[in-house]
């Protein structure tokens, strides 16, 4: 079962703007996936990631893919 947005602990992006914008939250999901929200709309959605895509997106990141 799914925990609901209300049960989850979210973390607001250290890289989000003092003003508000850009505003990304991440939360940890059981078996180590995360869940990401816009901060600003929080009841908009979420988007859930496995354990392994989240692994495979730290990993492009830390490689330099984004960049």
């Amino acid at each position: 079962m799914d925990r609901t947005q209300s049960e989850l602990t979210w973390r607001k992006s250290s890289h989000s703007g003092a003003n508000g914008s850009n505003c990304v939250e991440v939360a940890e999901l059981p078996g180590g996936g995360r869940a990401v929200r816009n901060s600003k709309r929080p009841d908009a959605g979420l988007v859930k990631y496995t354990r392994d895509e989240w692994d495979a997106f730290i990993a492009g990141v830390k490689d330099g893919e984004f960049d």
